[in-house]
């Protein structure tokens, strides 16, 4: 198949397809005559398996150790499941601080008891403080 058709079997963009095969995660396809790309089934179930991985926010670098350990078939699977474990506390710790921004930003909207713009909450929590020698320049 040409690079078109693995992108739409993939739901992939072609830009994408081509990063993946520059940075090493897809391997390079053979060309045709006429010098066409030409993908075959490994190449479909790889980018697959890249497009999932990263569907589930494993970062390219995890990707490419996942990809590289799933290459041996025969291998203990402790350290995909260690890279799996790690990649879930991040997925953790990232709930928690949205947890805590939406904690924050519920409080400063119930804050706001309408008026004008000059008595707003919302718009004083979010002022630099005056004389403030923490707030970033």
């Amino acid at each position: 198949m040409q690079i078109g058709e693995l992108g739409r079997a993939t739901a992939t963009k072609v830009e994408t397809i081509r990063y993946y095969e520059q940075t090493g995660l897809l391997p390079p396809p053979a060309r045709t005559k006429a010098n066409y790309r030409h993908y075959g089934e490994n190449h479909l179930a790889r980018l697959s398996f890249i497009r999932r991985a990263r569907d589930l926010g494993f970062p390219i670098e995890r990707v490419r150790a996942l990809l590289d350990l799933s290459d041996d078939r025969g291998r203990d699977c402790a350290t995909i499941d260690r890279i799996a474990t790690e990649h879930l506390r991040e997925v953790d710790r990232k709930i928690a601080d949205l947890s805590a921004l939406r904690r924050e930003l519920s409080t400063l909207i119930a804050s706001c008891e309408g008026g004008t713009v000059a008595e707003c909450r919302i718009l004083e929590a979010l002022a630099p403080v005056v004389g403030d020698t923490h707030a970033d320049v």
